[in-house]
């Protein structure tokens, strides 16, 4: 497990944070928190963690019971992490879509992303309780249905080798990156301490959060409860088409989210809590949380995990996009949840 015990060694001197590899579980168009039961949903996404994923996950059914693998390094964490997929559109109006590659700290792991569960900051839990999540809990943030730089804690990096961080833009990068595009998603750190979702999987939550870790603002009263601070980063490897010849004749960015994004201010993310017993609570409780006797696993115990897909469909080229398009044009649905963006169509 060295991959994981070098995570460990350079997070060592802040331990206020959990940081680990989720290789990915299943790339179809599945969406059950905010699609439930739909097959397919409108849009690709790229999923990870446990395999009770499924179209449709009951809130009554305790997915940490459940599951029975994980492609993430703590063998206790069965919650799904998602997010869109990315394309890039050539100069000719084909499409192909983009690998992903692990954080350079995390191995060998398939694809997937780097999750953090932090507390105040990397540091410290701010000299406050940091409650768990609950067993049916889920929440998204971002929608695709924005236009406008909203949300601080959505960023991108264009990577200048496998460790740059900074600095974060709201859109994607405008010219080819070394190392290709990192996407960040944080995640609101406040709950109302009562729901366990909400109509549009965000109300029973509230964003305080600054970006660029940074220690969100304090909790208000109408959501008092310090939840975790999770985030995603997704290492999006657009290296192959660095070539500028390929690129839009206007000089444009060529990227693209699986809901035809060409901005990137729609991308969102979703959180579906799975982790088995009291795991994440006594990581949180933990005086050294990186240390805080959570179980981990081997890459290759992570790599093995699978689903079989629901959706059986070709998932490069044109095909996904435009689905995503034909289904946008006829059907009032997805005209609701992505307008203003297609308000022409």
């Amino acid at each position: 497990m060295k991959w994981f015990s070098l995570a460990l060694t350079l997070a060592a001197p802040s331990q206020a944070f959990l940081r680990f590899g989720c290789a990915t579980l299943s790339v179809q168009r599945l969406d059950p928190i905010v699609q439930p039961g739909r097959v397919p949903s409108s849009h690709l996404h790229q999923i990870v963690g446990g395999n009770a994923f499924n179209a449709t996950m009951d809130p009554k059914v305790n997915v940490g019971d459940k599951a029975t693998c994980t492609t993430c390094s703590f063998s206790e964490d069965f919650s799904n992490y998602w997010t869109a997929v990315m394309y890039f559109k050539a100069r000719n109006g084909s499409y192909k879509r983009v690998p992903q590659y692990p954080n350079a700290l995390l191995g060998s792991l398939t694809g997937g992303m780097t999750i953090y569960y932090l507390q105040e900051s990397f540091s410290t839990n701010g000299k406050q309780k940091i409650t768990s999540f609950k067993p049916g809990f889920r929440m998204t943030v971002g929608s695709p249905a924005n236009d406008k730089a909203e949300n601080p804690g959505l960023r991108y990096t264009c990577l200048q080798d496998v460790m740059t961080r900074f600095p974060e833009t709201a859109e994607f990068p405008k010219e080819p990156c070394p190392a290709g595009i990192m996407a960040i998603h944080h995640f609101p750190a406040c709950w109302d301490g009562k729901n366990l979702d909400s109509p549009n999987h965000q109300d029973h939550m509230y964003n305080t959060v600054k970006g660029a870790f940074t220690p969100a603002g304090p909790c208000p009263a109408s959501h008092p409860v310090r939840v975790p601070q999770v985030a995603y980063e997704t290492m999006w490897n657009t290296t192959q088409f660095n070539d500028k010849s390929l690129w839009p004749e206007d000089g444009s960015q060529p990227f693209v989210w699986s809901y035809d994004d060409r901005k990137g201010y729609g991308t969102h993310g979703d959180y579906l809590f799975g982790w088995k017993g009291d795991a994440l609570q006594r990581a949180m409780d933990s005086t050294s949380l990186i240390s805080g006797g959570l179980k981990t696993q081997t890459v290759a115990q992570a790599n093995k995990c699978a689903i079989q897909n629901t959706v059986n469909e070709p998932i490069d080229g044109c095909k996904l996009l435009c689905v995503f398009l034909t289904a946008l044009a006829n059907d009032s649905f997805h005209r609701a949840q992505y307008a203003p963006r297609y308000v022409g169509i």
